[in-house]
C-alpha cells in the first residue's frame, strides 16, 4: 500500500505528459496543414469573367484595414470590411474591361461620414469611366442611401424602406453609475471644450460641448445633404424636408414621388434588369465579383521603381507599447525610422485615424515624424478621426489632407485619477499608511487627493498643454496666441479646420499621395507600398497574446458598450495624462 500514492502519482503524471504531447502534435499538424492550405489557396488568383459586374455588397463595420483573409475561409456577412479593400476593388473594376458596372447592394453596415465620403468619391470616379452603377436594397439605411444616391438607377423592394433622418450624437454619461460603485473621478484638464472628462463628472453635456458638437454635426450634414441633393436633383430644402418627415415609415410610393428612388422592384426583377444591361439571357447566371474576390486580382499595371511612396497607417488609440494593435509608440516609431532610413522611400503618406490617447506616446510619435520630415516629405491623410493625440502626431507634417467630414482638432489634454475610497468602504476595507516623506503615498487610490497634490497635478497638465500647443503652432506655422483661440480642446470638421489653418487640403488618400509625389518631384514614376504589413487571419488568431484575444471577444460581446467599459477599466492602467477626443462621437 505504501507504493500506491507513487503509482497513482506516476499514472497521473504520465497521463498529463501524454495529453501535452498529443496537444503539441495536434497543434503542429494543424499549423502545417493550415499553413500549406493558406499558401496553396492564397496563391490562386480570381479572374473576373467577361461581361461581369462588381457586386458591392456592404455589411458589418467598415474599418480602415482588416487582416488578410483567404478564400477558403467561410464568408461572414456580419464581419468587418476594410475601407482599403473596398477602394481597391472599385479601382480594379474601373480599369478592368471585363467588368461592365457595379451592382451596389448596401445592407446593414456602419461607417463614419469620412469613410462614406471616401467610398462615394470612388463610386463617382468609377462612373466617369463610362461604366454603370445600379443600386438595390430591401432597406436603405441613411449611410447606404448616401452611397446609392450616385447610382444611375436606384431600386427598392415594393415592401422595402429608405431612411433619411439627419445626424445625432448621443454621448453616454456614467457619473451616477460610478457614484453607486463608490468611485469618484478626480479631473485635471486644460481647455473649455475638452469635454472628454464630462462623462465622469456630469450627467449631461456642458454648453461648450453642446456648442461644438452642434457646429460639427451641422457642418457634416451640410456636405451629406448637398451631395444627396446634387445626385438626386433635389433642393437643399427638399432634402431637409424629407429628413423631417422620417421616410423610413413611409410607403414606397412616397419614395418615388419625392424622387428618392427611380423604381420599385423585387430582387429577382432587379437582377433581370441587370441582365439587360449586360446583354445576357434571363436564364443565365450573372457573372460577378465581390470585394473579397477582387483582393487577389493584381493591379492593372505592376511596375518596379526606386521611387516609392510609403502609405503608413496609424489606426486606433495611441498608447505606450511595442505591439502592432492600436497605435503603440515604440512600434510606430520603429516603423517610421525604417522608412526614414530607406533610400527608396521618397515620401511618406501618414494615414491617421485616431481620436488620441496617451500624451506621452503622442509626443514620441511626433518626434519621429519630425525627424522623418527633415529628410523626406510627410503628408498626413486624415481618416474618420485625427483629433487630440491624433492631431498631435499629425501637426508637424509637410501637408495635412482631411475629408470635409473628418473630426479633427481637439487640441487639449486632461488627466483622470480615480478615488475609490467609497468602494473600499462599501466592501468593508480600511487602509492606513506609514510614510517617510510627504508624497510617499502619492497615487493611493483609497483616498482623495489633498490640495497640494491636486495643485501639482494641475500644474503638470498645464505644462503638457503648453507643449502640445507649441508643437501645433510650430508645425502649422501659426502664432501660438492665434492657435490658442482654436485650441481649448475644441473639435472641428475637416472643412472648418481648413478655414482656420489646421488642415491644408480637403480630400482622401489619393489626393494625399498625389501631393506627396509632387513634393518629392516624382511626377508619375512611383509605386505606393503600404505599412505596416497586414497580418493574416492565422497570425491574428495564433500570434496575438491571450489578452488581445480576450479583448477581441469582449468587444464582440459588449458591442457599443465596449468603449465605455474599457474607458473605466483603463482609468488606472493608462497614462493618466491623455490627449483624447471628447468622447466616442457616435454619429447616428
Amino acid at each position: 500500500m505504501k507504493d500506491f500514492p507513487k503509482i497513482v502519482l506516476g499514472s497521473a503524471l504520465g497521463f498529463i505528459i501524454a495529453s501535452i504531447l498529443i496537444s503539441i502534435i495536434f497543434m503542429l499538424f494543424f499549423f502545417i496543414t493550415a499553413g500549406s492550405l493558406v499558401k496553396s489557396v492564397g496563391e490562386e488568383q480570381f479572374v473576373p469573367a467577361n461581361n461581369s459586374v462588381l457586386n458591392l455588397c456592404l455589411s458589418g463595420n467598415i474599418k480602415e484595414r482588416i487582416p488578410r483573409t483567404t478564400t477558403f475561409m467561410p464568408k461572414d456577412e456580419t464581419a468587418a470590411m476594410g475601407l482599403d479593400d473596398i477602394i481597391a476593388a472599385i479601382r480594379k473594376a474601373k480599369n478592368d474591361h471585363r467588368i461592365k458596372g457595379i451592382y451596389l447592394n448596401p445592407r446593414i453596415f456602419s461607417a463614419s461620414p469620412a469613410t462614406l465620403a471616401q467610398i462615394r468619391q470612388e463610386l463617382i470616379d468609377f462612373k466617369e469611366s463610362g461604366k454603370f452603377i445600379v443600386a438595390y436594397a430591401d432597406t436603405y439605411t441613411q449611410s447606404g442611401y448616401y452611397l446609392a444616391s450616385v447610382a444611375d438607377k436606384i431600386a427598392v423592394n415594393p415592401q422595402g424602406s429608405l431612411d433619411i433622418h439627419g445626424l445625432a450624437s448621443i454621448p453616454v454619461f456614467y457619473k451616477d453609475a460610478l457614484e453607486k460603485l463608490g468611485i469618484e473621478v478626480q479631473v485635471f484638464k486644460v481647455g473649455t471644450y475638452k469635454s472628454a472628462v464630462e462623462p465622469f463628472t456630469l450627467t449631461e453635456m456642458s454648453e461648450a460641448n453642446r456648442q461644438q458638437t452642434t457646429s460639427s454635426l451641422n457642418d457634416i450634414w451640410s456636405f451629406m445633404r448637398s451631395d444627396l441633393a446634387n445626385s438626386r436633383h433635389l433642393s437643399i430644402d427638399e432634402v431637409d424636408s424629407v429628413a423631417n418627415q422620417f421616410p423610413l415609415l413611409k410607403e414606397t410610393a412616397y419614395l418615388i414621388n419625392k424622387n428618392l428612388v427611380d423604381t420599385v422592384l423585387y430582387e429577382t426583377e432587379m437582377k433581370n434588369y441587370l441582365r439587360t444591361l449586360l446583354n445576357i439571357d434571363k436564364e443565365d447566371k450573372i457573372p460577378s465579383a465581390t470585394v473579397r474576390d477582387m483582393k487577389s486580382v493584381p493591379p492593372p499595371i505592376i511596375k518596379k521603381s526606386k521611387n516609392n511612396i510609403a502609405l503608413l497607417y496609424a489606426v486606433g488609440n495611441i498608447v505606450s507599447g511595442n505591439g502592432s494593435s492600436d497605435i503603440q509608440d515604440k512600434f510606430m516609431v520603429n516603423e517610421i525610422e525604417k522608412l526614414r532610413k530607406d533610400d527608396n522611400i521618397k515620401a511618406v503618406v501618414f494615414r491617421v485615424n485616431s481620436g488620441g490617447g496617451s500624451a506621452y506616446a503622442s509626443e514620441q510619435i511626433w518626434k519621429a515624424i519630425t525627424d522623418l520630415k527633415k529628410e523626406k516629405p510627410v503628408v498626413v491623410s486624415m481618416g474618420d478621426l485625427a483629433a487630440s493625440g491624433g492631431y498631435y502626431i499629425s501637426c508637424n507634417a509637410s501637408k495635412i489632407v482631411a475629408q470635409p467630414t473628418t473630426i479633427t482638432g481637439s487640441i487639449g489634454i486632461f488627466g483622470l485619477f480615480p478615488n475609490m475610497q467609497g468602494t473600499m468602504n462599501k466592501l468593508g476595507l480600511n487602509f492606513d499608511v506609514v510614510k517617510t516623506h510627504k508624497y510617499g503615498d502619492f497615487g493611493n487610490l483609497s483616498r482623495p487627493m489633498n490640495k497640494d497634490e491636486k495643485a501639482m497635478l494641475q500644474s503638470y497638465i498645464d505644462k503638457g498643454y503648453d507643449t502640445f500647443l507649441s508643437r501645433c503652432a510650430e508645425g502649422r506655422n501659426i502664432l501660438k496666441d492665434t492657435l490658442a483661440k482654436y485650441a481649448e480642446g475644441r473639435i472641428w470638421t475637416g472643412n472648418q479646420a481648413k478655414t482656420i489653418g489646421l488642415v491644408d487640403e480637403l480630400g482622401g488618400i489619393e489626393k494625399a499621395i498625389k501631393i506627396a509625389a509632387d513634393l518629392a518631384n516624382l511626377d508619375d514614376d512611383y509605386v505606393v507600398y503600404e505599412y505596416p504589413r497586414k497580418r493574416s487571419l492565422f497570425e491574428e488568431l495564433f500570434y496575438r497574446n491571450k489578452n488581445d484575444l480576450a479583448l477581441k471577444t469582449l468587444k464582440e460581446y459588449l458591442g457599443d458598450s465596449y468603449d465605455i467599459f474599457m474607458t473605466i477599466k483603463n482609468l488606472k492602467e493608462e497614462d493618466f495624462i491623455q490627449a483624447r477626443l471628447p468622447y466616442v462621437l457616435n454619429i447616428q
